[in-house]
């Protein structure tokens, strides 16, 4: 165990690593409902890193322009939705270098074959074809595991389309401590209990997305609230007028009652016998204002860090700080059992 790892275990609180790709300007209510919430919460519970994790986002081209503003607007809204610098560490992947230096270290462990099997990879360069598809694409899990591993992370929050990179996580750290003696935590999964499942308003079969979502399913949590609002009214629902979740027969209704009891706190039981009797646009209606209740403190809390460039280049100059103060001694753990020779400058 490092001396790091020591005082974290001093401290009784496991932790945890997590990140989120500033590919777009404003999140939508999935990445809240489906990480971001969580993560708040995780706060009081455990000792937190949360990254903008900017490199990844360039396996794909980006607008130099656009890619740092996405940042800047995705740290802001982390901010706004309750990331509190003092109980948290926030930072720019790009910050800390550490991250690109073990990034390459695990690339050398890792078999083509392992690679190659990430299912991620597969389906993104079917799509692309040879041509447009990235040597970063096809690396980036060991990014991944780079990023989770720097941090001793004990556990990682996860959904089912990053089972796969833990486990590759797992198979890593466990390789290098064996070949070169124990240097990193082996990570586990972090599943939380109550993770809402959003699906596009006008399409529930689909999850909500930036890629899959049309504009009128999707509810972006920096656009206009009363725009928001509209998108809750108009969403698809079906031809009874019975409220009741029934993920088969009534994918849209289902979807309502799942986000309004992720953002009330009621069950869905409690739901079903609140709106015993009324027809569908109560539960439109309510799930609106519920919304714009929400969603109104959060688009100013974000703003306020968004019009204040140097009060948000603090907080993250503060977070790559405290992050490198932690992913500096493992990297240098890491070179020196893989055998570097010490700089001495």
């Amino acid at each position: 165990m490092t001396t790091d790892r020591a005082s974290a275990a001093a401290n009784d609180r496991p932790r945890v690593f997590s990140g989120i790709q500033p590919t777009s300007g404003s999140f939508h209510l999935g990445n809240y409902l489906g990480a971001v919430r969580q993560w708040v919460d995780m706060q009081d519970t455990h000792d937190t890193f949360y990254c903008v994790v900017d490199q990844h986002a360039i396996t794909v081209e980006q607008d130099p322009a656009q890619l740092r503003e996405n940042t800047r607007v995705s740290a802001a809204q982390l901010l706004g939705a309750g990331l509190d610098p003092e109980r948290c560490t926030l930072f720019v992947q790009s910050h800390a270098p550490e991250h690109a230096q073990l990034a390459w270290v695990m690339n050398c462990i890792t078999g083509f074959g392992e690679a190659a099997r990430m299912t991620q990879f597969k389906d993104k360069s079917a799509k692309q074809g040879n041509d447009h598809t990235s040597v970063g694409l096809f690396t980036y899990p060991d990014l991944m595991v780079a990023d989770i591993l720097l941090y001793q992370a004990d556990e990682v929050p996860v959904g089912e389309d990053q089972r796969q990179h833990l486990e590759l996580s797992r198979t890593l750290a466990e390789r290098f401590n064996h070949r070169y003696g124990q240097t990193f935590t082996v990570p586990t999964a972090f599943i939380p209990k109550a993770t809402a499942k959003i699906y596009d308003l006008q399409d529930p079969g689909v999850k909500m997305s930036k890629s899959a979502s049309s504009p009128k399913g999707i509810v972006n949590l920096l656009d206009d609230a009363k725009t928001s609002a509209k998108k809750f009214k108009s969403a698809v629902t079906d031809t009874e007028t019975v409220i009741r979740y029934d993920e088969e027969g009534k994918p849209g209704v289902s979807n309502l009652l799942r986000i309004h009891s992720a953002m009330s706190g009621q069950t869905v039981e409690q739901l079903e016998a609140h709106f015993e009797g009324k027809m569908y646009g109560a539960l439109k209606t309510e799930l609106a204002e519920l919304f714009v209740e929400w969603v109104t403190p959060f688009q100013r809390r974000t703003n306020e860090f968004l019009d204040d460039p140097a009060a948000l280049d603090k907080v993250l100059a503060q977070g790559a700080e405290k992050a490198r103060a932690v992913a500096g001694p493992t990297l240098a753990a890491a070179y020196e059992r893989i055998g570097f020779l010490a700089s001495r400058h």
